[in-house]
């Protein structure tokens, strides 16, 4: 799983570019983090739901992709349970279901206080092509 990581970590580039950080991988599960920076508020002064979305979405990339078959996402649901200021926001995904060809995750973001900020739910279509690290 190591190679995994750092495969995300280093190939994820949008991810990178958003000041995302891959904590932990293992089939059919991931941990990011994001510490929020001035460029992920909106015009309210809260976490923009984009960025939030997209640490959400990281995560969900990565479980659906841990077992080295590529896994695409097909549909995708978020909903906004409290709004985030400052710190360092946390997103766990886990698997709930997979066959040969669809898998779904449920993935959830919250604060430094543990408090639920959005729920994240996905599914995946599962492809035969191998994810290659390196």
């Amino acid at each position: 799983m190591d190679s995994m990581k750092e495969f995300f970590s280093d190939h994820d580039l949008f991810a990178k570019h958003s000041g995302i950080e891959l904590v932990e991988v293992s089939e059919g599960y991931a941990v990011t983090r994001m510490k929020l920076q001035p460029y992920h508020f909106n015009a309210a002064g809260t976490a923009h739901g984009g960025a939030i979305f997209t640490l959400a979405d990281f995560a969900f990339a990565v479980a659906s992709n841990s077992y080295g078959t590529v896994a695409m996402g097909i549909s995708t649901s978020m909903n906004f349970i409290k709004a985030a200021k400052s710190g360092i926001l946390h997103a766990v995904a886990k698997e709930q279901s997979r066959n040969s060809k669809l898998a779904t995750y449920s993935v959830m973001v919250t604060d430094d206080d543990n408090a639920t900020v959005a729920i994240f739910q996905g599914m995946v279509y599962r492809k035969s092509d191998r994810i290659i690290p390196g």
